[in-house]
């Protein structure tokens, strides 16, 4: 049984590994052309994606490996489901690996020690630093995902923080907010997409003019919606004034409505919020939540064609992917009827 690797079908068929994978999982839109074009090369070389007899020949699993901080954060669980059904429709199983964004466990999910029990390992890591990075990953096909500095030769699935975070201001700055609070900030060395969210909040109020005002940068002890209620609580008996909120991710903000609703703070007349993630209960609030929505579906469905594309041959530089956003406009921070066809992308 002869060992043939989809970047040998691409090159035989010139053409990019991409288009081949395509043309294996039958995604529409290739041209007849290319796609003759491809099979003829796939019937000419025997190639046979995925097979249980291919994994026999080549020593693959059929296994992949996720590793990310916390499972009961919906974002995460979420994404989990969108990478486990996209790797299904490859023919992959998902082993998922939950880390606590620690470093020990982030460098044991990436360690030479997995090396032979998948085929492939995709990563959130966020304490790791580059270098640690580079020193723990073994010669083993990776995608990273999420913000934070990554070696340059590995590859990489990301939204724009900075933008979408700057954009959430922008909205707020729309329905006539001047004074816009961050929510929140970790009182431990601060994660990278919290650096990249409040770069982005930061630049959202100068490019409106606004005053940056530290006192409205909330801190938080910990992640949970428990956390950001109490710390709103804190922020509203400090006399601190706001009308707007940016929220960190979803369940803060959830914490926050509460907040808001106890301290009868109406919202969105008093104080409009934008959320973070969309998580799917959002949408079924009393006051459905406002939220930046990252495409899940399509970081999976990227993430999981970058890995595959490693494990078939490709040995190239690191390839890192901006994937799009939307802001999800309901409730907590409705658009003025004047401005209805505002939406970002």
């Amino acid at each position: 049984m002869n060992n043939v690797r989809l970047v040998d079908v691409a090159a035989h068929a010139g053409v990019s590994m991409k288009t081949v994978s395509n043309v294996v999982h039958a995604y529409p839109h290739i041209r007849p052309a290319t796609r003759a074009k491809v099979q003829a090369a796939i019937d000419e070389l025997g190639y046979r994606p995925h097979s249980a007899a291919r994994r026999l020949a080549t020593g693959r699993t059929g296994m992949l490996s996720l590793a990310i901080p916390v499972l009961d954060i919906p974002y995460f669980a979420e994404l989990a489901r969108c990478l486990a059904d996209e790797a299904a429709r490859r023919d992959y199983r998902v082993l998922i690996q939950q880390t606590i964004a620690g470093e020990k466990a982030e460098r044991a999910a990436l360690d030479v020690s997995e090396a032979g029990l998948v085929d492939g390992i995709l990563a959130h890591p966020v304490s790791l630093s580059a270098d640690e990075i580079e020193q723990a990953v073994a010669r083993q096909p990776i995608v990273l995902l999420g913000e934070g500095d990554v070696p340059s030769r590995f590859d990489r699935v990301m939204i724009d923080n900075v933008k979408a975070a700057r954009e959430a201001v922008d909205l707020l700055v729309r329905l006539g907010r001047r004074r816009i609070a961050f929510l929140g900030v970790e009182r431990a060395p601060l994660t990278p997409p919290t650096v990249d969210r409040i770069a982005g909040y930061r630049q959202g109020l100068e490019e409106a003019g606004l005053e940056i005002d530290d006192d409205l940068l909330i801190p938080l002890d910990g992640f949970g919606s428990g956390d950001a209620l109490r710390a709103i609580e804190r922020t509203l008996a400090a006399g601190t004034r706001f009308d707007g909120i940016v929220c960190r991710h979803d369940g803060v903000a959830l914490g926050a409505l509460r907040a808001l609703r106890a301290a009868k703070v109406r919202v969105p007349d008093d104080v409009a919020l934008v959320g973070w993630d969309d998580d799917t209960a959002g949408e079924f609030l009393e006051t459905s939540l406002t939220t930046v929505r990252p495409d899940k579906q399509m970081i999976a469905t990227t993430a999981i064609d970058l890995l595959i594309e490693r494990i078939e041959g490709y040995d190239g530089p690191g390839r890192h992917v901006i994937v799009p956003h939307t802001i999800e406009i309901r409730e907590s921070a409705p658009l003025p009827a004047s401005d209805r066809g505002f939406r970002d992308s």
